[in-house]
């Protein structure tokens, strides 16, 4: 596109007032490009203030705050709008001290000319967030000169439109309707929504602001970073709720009724050579469990399948993959156990892993057999998928203090059901054997194995079984869903605007 002069749009705010998500809602339109602080440099450059990105900006970015007014914000561009967003101490903070410096100030341009928002927040709210990079202090947060900055915006005849970042957390989309109809140009619904994780626009600083957390000190934990299982999983990404997310970003609300009572369910899927393991099946169990527990307000099949393809697109996991599949009955108005109060509907969580298999299938592995028993489906019946898992988690605890692999649940009877984690077959004289699906998990893996012995003209028996023909087996099977077999269907498509 021809280059034009462009009408650009002055973002005035505060550090941490949201300015960030403001930015990247301007940048999803159509006619409009965006600067994210481009007289930053010319800040560090005049104030010497340290950053430990300090050097590489300034031998990278132009820091002559008159050439960037000039060349960079009212430059001609290729587009309608441009949209600069300014962290207001670092134009005040730059002209005080070029004046100090007997350095020429900023054009007047900047005041003059172009349409001005004025984005402010509770400084309450500010200090935490900022605090989290660098300590805060009443010349770095430089709200007083926000006051200038609007009373002189005021004497030009330039008034800015005020948005609270507040009203922005809690209504954006009536927020930004009133912030384009303000600014005299249309709104366009793109502004609601974008992909999670650094942009193009991104200055070379964003990794700083936009990515540092700091644990409070008193909750921090004496605990040494862990190394991961898997490296690469530090960078994964994350489907929650309706958006993709960065692992260290991906959290659920303190209402969600996963946290209040384990209320949700789960599905455990593998990913090989680009396919999902029996994925309809497990989708089958999902929403099943889902309407077993009477949730209201569940997404679509085609809903959760478009999830979990784009999220494994994203971390372009497509093979050698695990995913926890997870769909809480929602985020609550108030906390407490009535699913009455679940009324912004369920939460889905795609959590992909690249996640090699739990066991050893080389050597084998041992079992102890647990005092925990399984629940039985006069409680809590074993073919709903749920996340109270503290029945399964108890027996493992047992399986760790053996030093085992896993532990081996006995039914109410004293009949074998299950591990704590997976469905479990003995081989004897040439017979499979596996208990009912009473107390134990009908497992999809399980299922699967049933079929090809049947395929295999193999004697199948399920019945109850007790321990003892277990210790006396030819051959212990355990059948982990999460290892999965490499059959299946369902292969990865690229979805649109994934």
């Amino acid at each position: 596109m021809a280059e034009q002069e462009i009408e650009v749009i002055h973002s005035w705010s505060a550090p941490r007032s949201l300015s960030t998500s403001l930015m990247y809602s301007f940048a999803q339109r159509d006619n409009m490009e965006v600067l994210d602080e481009p007289l930053y440099p010319a800040f560090l450059r005049v104030t010497g203030f340290d950053r430990p990105y300090r050097e590489e900006i300034l031998s990278k970015i132009e820091s002559d705050g008159n050439k960037v007014v000039n060349e960079v914000i009212f430059g001609p561009g290729g587009k309608k709008y441009r949209y600069c967003k300014v962290i207001y101490y670092i134009i005040r903070e730059d002209a005080h001290h070029m004046a100090k410096q007997r350095l020429p100030g900023l054009p007047d341009d900047l005041m003059k000319k172009g349409k001005h928002i004025l984005l402010i927040r509770n400084p309450l709210d500010i200090l935490p967030s900022f605090d989290k990079v660098v300590p805060p202090s009443f010349k770095e947060l430089g709200l007083a000169d926000l006051v200038t900055i609007y009373s002189e915006l005021c004497e030009l005849g330039k008034s800015p439109v005020i948005v609270d970042a507040a009203d922005l957390q809690q209504d954006p989309e009536a927020t930004l309707r009133s912030l384009c109809e303000d600014l005299d140009i249309p709104f366009q619904a793109t502004m609601l929504r974008w992909e999670a994780g650094p942009k193009p626009i991104d200055g070379l600083w964003a990794k700083w602001w936009r990515n540092v957390r700091k644990t409070s000190s008193l909750l921090k934990s004496p605990l040494p970073e862990p190394d991961l299982p898997v490296p690469a999983n530090k960078n994964l990404l994350a489907w929650v709720g309706d958006e993709i997310v960065p692992r260290d970003d991906a959290k659920v609300s303190v209402f969600d009724s996963i946290v209040q009572g384990g209320d949700g369910v789960w599905e455990g899927l593998r990913v090989y050579n680009g396919k999902v393991f029996k994925l309809e099946e497990h989708l089958d169990r999902l929403f099943d469990s889902a309407k077993a527990l009477a949730f209201n307000n569940i997404p679509t099949r085609e809903e959760v399948k478009q999830a979990i393809f784009r999220t494994l697109i994203r971390n372009g996991m497509l093979d050698n993959a695990h995913i926890r599949l997870t769909l809480t009955r929602g985020k609550k108005v108030t906390s407490g156990m009535s699913p009455a109060f679940n009324l912004y509907g369920c939460t889905l969580i795609v959590l992909p892993e690249w996640k090699p298999p739990v066991y050893d299938n080389t050597h084998g592995v041992n079992l102890v057999t647990a005092t925990t028993r399984r629940n039985s489906p006069n409680n809590l019946d074993s073919k709903i998928h749920h996340n109270n898992l503290l029945n399964n988690i108890l027996a493992k605890i047992e399986g760790n203090n053996a030093n085992t692999a896993d532990a081996i649940m006995l039914d109410k009877d004293g009949y074998v059901s299950e591990t704590n984690a997976t469905n479990i077959f003995l081989v004897k004289k040439g017979r499979v054997l596996t208990p009912h699906a009473d107390y134990c998990l009908p497992g999809i893996t399980r299922a699967t194995v049933m079929e090809l012995v049947v395929k295999e003209n193999l004697v199948l028996e399920e019945r109850r079984i007790s321990l003892s023909e277990f210790h006396t087996a030819d051959e212990i099977v355990i059948i982990d869903g999460h290892n999965g077999a490499q059959t299946g269907s369902d292969e990865l498509k690229l979805l649109p605007n994934s």
